[in-house]
């Protein structure tokens, strides 16, 4: 059976390739990338001749039947503009598909932005979420943020730099002026990396340029839990749901910290907003 090579790329440096991910691409006949003009000047510089086949966003979906017709009968490597394929990049439908159908999967490892921006950053490393591009629009990317307001391990996250200045007020809205690292056009000519807090960062970055990878400190965890929108959505499911307030404040009280005598007063405050809400209802369907 064909094999479907997973392959890293270098993120900036073309020296970060590896020696077997070279002699893969040297040895299959095709390779399905994201960007064909950036991975022919990888190909170029290691004098790889390798037939190639674009595979990006806009015709993953197009091109995933060939590609698995493709499979049936030959190897196929898979590559990304930069790093891993699949992480914040196409891959996924290909990969997974792949796995469905009892092709085997091969990776071969090798840079990462987000290891590499965790392991500079200075910030903890035992744990960290990735929460890939953060959401274009303030009030998604405030709702995404604060979906992980109470994450105690380093949160990574990538943005674009038009997006930076506005991504950074909104964190520093929902998480608070926490410590932060900022890598920019990481193992590339200009590479930096801003360590500080997020309003130090905020007066820095004025006018950003390249690509970002910020690398957030997660929840302090003496720190005392705070009632969120996120925890009122929570209280209101749980009460759509029939399910009694005690037992309801008992296991959002186990999941947050938050006092169950804070989330009781919570409970009966918003109580008071669905009731009302569902007289609100009663009432329009009467009126049908």
């Amino acid at each position: 059976m064909p094999t479907l090579y997973v392959i890293a790329t270098p993120i900036g440096n073309l020296e970060d390739i590896s020696l077997r991910a070279l002699r893969v691409l040297r040895e299959v006949k095709l390779i399905a990338a994201e960007d064909t003009r950036k991975t022919k000047r990888l190909l170029s510089r290691y004098d790889i001749n390798t037939q190639m086949t674009s595979y990006f966003e806009h015709n993953k979906m197009v091109k995933l039947d060939y590609l698995l017709d493709y499979l049936q009968k030959d190897d196929l490597a898979l590559v990304s503009e930069a790093g891993m394929p699949g992480i914040s990049d196409p891959g996924y439908e290909l990969i997974a598909t792949a796995g469905q159908r009892g092709i085997e999967i091969v990776p071969v490892p090798g840079p990462s932005a987000v290891t590499t921006a965790l392991a500079v950053s200075g910030l903890p490393t035992d744990r960290f979420l990735y929460i890939g591009f953060l959401p274009h629009k303030s009030g998604e990317r405030k709702r995404a943020l604060d979906s992980v307001i109470n994450e105690t391990g380093t949160i990574i996250a990538l943005e674009t730099p038009h997006r930076l200045p506005a991504a950074l007020d909104d964190i520093l809205a929902v998480l608070g002026d926490r410590r932060i690292a900022i890598c920019r056009e990481l193992t590339k000519l200009h590479e930096e990396t801003f360590r500080g807090t997020i309003s130090e960062a905020i007066k820095y970055f004025v006018n950003p340029r390249g690509e970002f990878t910020l690398v957030i400190e997660g929840k302090d965890k003496k720190e005392k839990p705070v009632l969120t929108k996120n925890t009122e959505k929570q209280l209101h499911e749980l009460y759509l749901s029939g399910v009694k307030a005690r037992e309801a404040i008992a296991m959002v009280s186990e999941e947050t910290g938050l006092s169950k005598k804070e989330l009781y007063q919570a409970w009966l405050k918003l109580d008071k907003v669905w009731e009302r809400e569902r007289g609100s209802c009663n009432n329009a369907e009467r009126r049908k």
